[in-house]
């Protein structure tokens, strides 16, 4: 499976813009900049996707483990904060944190957490991330 997105860019890196479009089209010429990278703009930044990526792939690996494990979910509800952080002459990603709220009928408090934990650990976009994960995960 290949997943594609594309990015353009005019002008400098300060004072230019961009649009992202992805190949489903759920983004289409999507405005970013520096203003919605560092000033809270509207449009998008490259860390709130990669933040939406982490929170959605993280949800979904983990409704997988409930249902190996017997268990459905009522609702599973992720919150993930990406951390970009100066870096020598750039930036880095340092950290996305995970907060989860769930709702499982049934499911114990030490079940749920060795199931968070692995679907922290095996969701694609944990593994791909060179960051500090951390999961904060509260049973209903």
């Amino acid at each position: 499976m290949i997943r594609k997105a594309h990015a353009a860019w005019r002008g400098t890196g300060r004072e230019g813009e961009g649009d992202l479009t992805t190949g489903s089209g759920v983004l289409k010429e999507t405005p970013y900049s520096f203003r919605t990278r560092f000033e809270n703009q509207p449009g998008t930044n490259p860390e709130e996707l990669i933040a939406a990526a982490h929170a959605g792939c993280f949800t979904m690996a983990l409704a997988f483990q409930l249902q190996a494990a017997g268990y459905t979910p009522t609702e599973l509800s992720t919150e993930a904060a990406v951390s970009l952080e100066p870096d020598g002459p750039g930036f880095k990603i340092t950290r996305s944190a995970l907060t989860l709220k769930a709702d499982v009928p049934g499911l114990d408090k030490e079940t749920f957490d060795r199931l968070a934990g692995e679907a922290e650990k095996t969701c694609p976009v944990s593994r791909v991330l060179n960051a500090e994960i951390t999961l904060d995960a509260t049973l209903a």
